[in-house]
């Protein structure tokens, strides 16, 4: 999953807190506008509205390009906007699965370190421990060595605190599932190749490499007895984490800061998968769908905002779906109201003009003002955007939020139909006659309830009720670090 922000721009969704836990909270000042300054906004509302629709036909169309750019990506690499990259992962968590494994989960500036005791059918998970890691800044830019010596440091600390339920049979070595959230090249269960840092990262001597191999060494020189048996992306993670509780899932979608999803395929429908067949004859494909881009409902603040990025012309979908982007682009619109029809009085805010000000839990949080005043509106505006507002200027916000979700929830919605629909094609119908599950994690899904409840309408409407009734989809809460680990039991040296 691809978060394409700068550092300074990036806040986690996960974490914010609800404007109702701002405290202070200043009085909200009432300002008495004309109702024609309100009105003269509606036109730019509409227009906003009219091109963020996602009727049937917009959902419709915008599911077949997936699709079309789904096989071209499973044809070749560079195929299509879509890397459809091969996760080697042919074997899922059953349940029979027992000892002590670990798990890391690297994928920003602080990293993760688990262990998890499994007990097989009868006990399945006995006990869990966590520990959370901040890497020096100054790591981010050092060498390939410095930083994995830290973070096999970190996992040696770990591992000593081992005890109690945990316990390692004796003359075994510890495995570990390695989440990597950067863009690899993944060539087998437990190797891939690094293609570059993100997210401020700009480690030296590790582009090309093995980060696989750069772990396992610096654990060596750390004298730790631990290798890497599984290297996984968050999105794979969090569809073994949830497999292991409900051998129903089979697609896992990521909706937080980033976006991502993977899903169960079968391997004679990848034509580019070379070597030896996969023993179950499936394996989890990594989509990489925050690169789609064909047939999007955009609007004049989207392409904006992407000619302004880091990285325009690249990430449309996770630009237009991912807690990122929905509140940046909200910001635009309110500032062109400002500007064009003096919404918020005679001069445009100075901190509404600040890039990244206004947050999607911000407009997740106005979304859900139901007073009759908008007061929480009110004091958002005014804490974020050091705005003066009256109730109906804040109508409007909360009509431009709605906008902007709804498309996002029901374009999200769509993706998720567009992968089912490729799964029943390619099984000859035997998906959509039983129960299947997709595993949701992300805080944009988990806080945002007309978000949420904009994708599944979407997924309800393309399929019909009768075929609908038979897809869960069903938060998992942080399922991607268990996952790593039993993927990592899954893989095992040992077997299970």
């Amino acid at each position: 999953m691809s978060v394409t922000a700068s550092p300074a721009a990036v806040r986690s969704i996960y974490s914010s807190r609800s404007a109702r836990d701002r405290a202070p909270r200043p009085r909200v000042v009432m300002t008495v506008r004309s109702s024609s300054t309100t009105l003269s906004a509606v036109p730019i509302l509409t227009k906003l509205q009219r091109d963020c629709a996602t009727p049937l036909p917009v959902l419709r169309h915008v599911a077949d390009a997936m699709a079309a750019d789904m096989r071209a990506g499973l044809e070749a690499d560079g195929g299509s906007d879509l890397k459809m990259i091969l996760s080697y992962v042919d074997a899922l968590p059953t349940g029979n699965e027992k000892g002590l494994f670990y798990a890391l989960d690297l994928g920003g500036t602080n990293f993760r370190v688990l262990r998890v005791q499994l007990g097989g059918k009868d006990e399945r998970v006995v006990a869990t421990e966590f520990e959370q890691v901040s890497i020096p800044h100054e790591l981010m830019f050092g060498t390939s060595e410095e930083l994995f010596d830290f973070i096999a440091s970190g996992l040696a600390n770990f591992a000593q605190k081992e005890g109690g339920k945990f316990n390692l049979p004796q003359g075994r070595t510890r495995e570990l599932g390695f989440t990597f959230s950067f863009p690899v090249k993944q060539t087998s269960i437990d190797s891939g190749i690094l293609i570059k840092w993100t997210k401020g990262f700009a480690v030296s001597g590790t582009a090309g490499k093995d980060v696989v191999v750069c772990l396992n060494e610096a654990m060596k020189r750390q004298e730790l007895n631990m290798r890497v048996s599984a290297l996984v992306n968050d999105t794979v993670g969090t569809l073994a984490g949830a497999r292991y509780w409900d051998d129903d899932v089979m697609v896992a979608v990521i909706l937080g800061t980033g976006t991502n999803a993977c899903y169960v395929e079968r391997v004679d429908a990848i034509p580019k998968l070379h070597g030896p067949n996969s023993t179950s004859g499936r394996t989890i494909v990594n989509t990489e769908w925050g690169a789609f881009s064909s047939g999007l409902p955009l609007t004049e603040f989207d392409r904006e905002m992407d000619a302004e990025s880091i990285n325009p012309g690249e990430q449309i979908f996770e630009k237009t779906i991912s807690g990122m982007y929905l509140g940046e682009i909200v910001r635009r619109v309110l500032i062109r109201m400002a500007e064009d029809t003096r919404l918020f009085g005679d001069s445009v805010p100075e901190k509404l003009q600040m890039p990244f000000s206004l947050r999607t839990p911000d407009i997740c949080a106005m979304q859900q003002d139901c007073s009759r005043d908008f007061e929480i509106v009110g004091s958002i505006l005014y804490n974020v955007a050091g705005v003066n507002s009256n109730s109906s200027a804040r109508k409007i916000v909360i009509d431009v939020c709605d906008a902007i979700a709804k498309r996002g929830g029901r374009l999200a919605g769509a993706g998720i139909v567009r992968i089912l629909q490729k799964m029943e094609e390619d099984s000859k119908g035997t998906v959509f006659g039983k129960r299947t599950v997709v595993a949701m994690d992300g805080g944009l899904y988990e806080h945002y309830p007309q978000y949420r409840r904009y994708l599944q309408d979407a997924v309800t409407e393309l399929l019909g009720p009768e075929i609908s009734k038979n897809i869960v989809i069903e938060h998992s809460k942080d399922g991607s670090g268990i996952g790593a680990a039993l993927l990592a039991a899954t893989n095992s040296m040992y077997g299970h």
